[in-house]
């Protein structure tokens, strides 16, 4: 039933597309917009909810800290679990194509993440909270790894040769605009309702708009890959599957090279978006609400100097932006995080200045070396490289950065940011395939 139902799904894009005769760039770029907002909404509606509803739903039988570090712990299982998914997912690919692969992982996506709005606390059912908040997390990993599309890669590949940098950005925009729709939906639910609302059913109401979500980002994408454009790049190998054991044994140093690239960004990423967020809820005399609204801010000042990083890459080369990027990542560690004590004018100083300079590095940290990857290994090789950089420079920085801050101040959390800047130079310093 699936299959015929995929097929189905895969007959009426190819008439849509053969009725408009292909797709343009600007429309690969719309799709890749919308398929990495759903993903980011997703992403950040837990972020959200693991510092204001999982401590207080699934352990408040621990102090609040020690609630959030656990509740941390469990949303770095998905970027545990995202590597796995792709070896999964890219044998789905290979077997009976990319349109299967995407209905089922984001189906997988969609079902794990709006069971999280059904979630029972523990005074319901005890630590089988816990276990089932992780089994969700871990469901919504999974899904992830088989999200990668090669859409980001087509975009790249038909862009002109003096805009590749522009166009590099344009995937990396659906973070920040991820955030300001998870973040805008949290602030109206908290400041609209009582907070007992708020946290009996409120908070759930996000979990199922991401699923609707998910269902339109997944008709976007499935018209995009049956495009002719897509369909050429596949049937020369450009992006073709290949088996993931084969790619990291052909592949492997290029793969852990560009994981380290762009550490400092997605170091970054968590920095100025979960980890400020849970200082605020844990340690300042504020409303959340606030706080989400200062949020909202940031990201839109993020936005724009995603669009910038494109505009500079393209005259002096994204290898000097990214090396520029982390040193700045490095300077910026040593004293932001102390203006989160500074009282709102502080926090928006950290958060703003925070999202420009992640904008600027993270709109050209995605496949940062993928270009190098020889032709039958780019679209698994990237898919390697873009799960291994989120494991190790973002899954794990909520944690230690408020593990570090609340047992040595906030400056030890500069720590982490510092060694994602120097793991990124040592990385670009290594790899001499970077155009510059």
């Amino acid at each position: 039933m699936m299959t015929s139902s995929i097929a189905a799904v895969e007959r009426d894009a190819r008439l849509v597309n053969a009725r408009h005769h292909g797709i343009n760039p600007g429309e690969i770029a719309i799709g890749v917009i919308i398929g990495r907002t759903s993903e980011f909404f997703d992403f950040f509606v837990y972020a959200i909810a693991s510092v204001i509803v999982f401590p207080k739903l699934v352990f408040p039988y621990v102090d609040p800290l020690t609630g959030t570090l656990w509740s941390f712990a469990i949303f770095a299982l998905a970027f545990v679990a995202r590597p796995i998914g792709t070896f999964i997912f890219m044998a789905i690919d290979e077997n009976y194509g990319r349109s299967a692969k995407l209905t089922i992982a984001l189906f997988l996506l969609g079902i794990s993440t709006v069971a999280l709005a059904f979630l029972p606390g523990y005074e319901s059912i005890g630590v089988a909270a816990a276990w089932l908040l992780a089994l969700s997390r871990i469901g919504q990993g999974v899904a992830l790894g088989g999200t990668w599309d090669g859409l980001a890669s087509l975009l790249a590949m038909n862009a002109p040769e003096n805009k590749r940098g522009w166009y590099a950005m344009i995937p990396q925009l659906g973070a920040p605009i991820g955030l300001i729709v998870a973040s805008g939906l949290f602030a109206y639910m908290v400041n609209s309702l009582s907070a007992e609302d708020f946290f009996a059913w409120g908070w759930r109401y996000p979990f199922f708009v991401a699923f609707a979500i998910n269902v339109v980002a997944l008709f976007s994408r499935l018209r995009l890959v049956q495009t002719p454009e897509f369909e050429r790049l596949f049937v020369n190998r450009e992006l073709q599957p290949a088996p993931v054991v084969e790619t990291l044994q052909v592949e492997g140093r290029r793969v852990v090279i560009g994981a380290f690239a762009p550490l400092a960004s997605f170091a970054l990423f968590h920095m100025v978006t979960v980890f400020p967020l849970s200082w605020i809820f844990l340690n300042a005399n504020q409303e959340t609400g606030a706080f989400l609204v200062i949020e909202v801010i940031a990201a839109a000042f993020g936005v724009l100097a995603i669009v910038a990083s494109g505009y500079i890459a393209d005259r002096v080369g994204r290898r000097t932006l990214l090396g520029t990027c982390a040193a700045a990542i490095a300077v910026f560690s040593g004293f932001a995080p102390m203006l989160l004590d500074g009282g709102k004018v502080g926090e928006l100083v950290f958060m703003v200045l925070g999202f420009v300079i992640l904008g600027l590095s993270f709109g050209q940290s995605s496949g940062s070396v993928a270009s190098g990857f020889s032709q039958q290994y780019r679209y698994t090789g990237s898919a390697m490289t873009s799960d291994l950089a989120w494991l190790f420079g973002a899954g794990f920085a909520p944690f230690v950065a408020l593990f570090l801050s609340s047992h040595f101040g906030l400056i030890a959390s500069g720590l982490y940011l510092l060694s994602g800047a120097v793991c990124t130079l040592v990385a670009l310093k290594i790899n001499k395939t970077l155009s510059s």
